[in-house]
């Protein structure tokens, strides 16, 4: 049995074996290996008895199930025009800088991933980003650069 499987007898084993499992499931892969790899999903398939191809179309179809590997620090910048409208054009070239990357990119480390989102929910306050779960509001280049070093000195 591969480190794979394994995780995901794991994540069975919690949520269950039924068809309604499968997002918790695929959610679970996702925060222990930041994406979703083939592997996962047909071990997935395979446990849930379900064909590889409905494991994939749930997992390409959320915006916070990539299937491609990303940092261990998803930023997700709002791309709203409301977002727009508050310099968010502003946040990202400073982000870039900071991470010597650029949106849709990953750090050499695997440390960040920058991505654009949809509308986080926070117009009133933009622009707005995500670091994985975590909402930050009212961005500025000042606030970004406090932002990442605090991520940067995590482990």
């Amino acid at each position: 049995m591969t480190k794979t499987d394994l995780m995901v007898k794991e994540l069975v084993d919690k949520y269950g074996n039924k068809r309604e499992s499968l997002l918790p499931i695929l959610q679970g892969v996702y925060d222990l290996e930041h994406f979703v790899s083939d592997e996962a999903m047909v071990s997935i398939a395979r446990n849930l008895d379900l064909s590889s191809a409905d494991v994939y179309g749930k997992s390409t179809f959320y915006s916070f199930l990539d299937t491609i590997p990303r940092g261990k620090f998803v930023i997700r910048v709002c791309k709203t025009i409301v977002c727009d409208m508050h310099d968010k054009n502003q946040i990202v070239d400073t982000l870039e800088n900071i991470l010597k990357i650029k949106v849709g990119e990953t750090t050499l480390n695997r440390k960040f991933s920058l991505l654009y989102t949809n509308c986080l929910g926070w117009c009133h306050k933009g622009p707005a980003m995500l670091v994985n779960d975590d909402v930050y509001t009212d961005l500025t280049p000042e606030s970004i650069r406090e932002i990442i070093t605090d991520y940067k000195n995590r482990e």
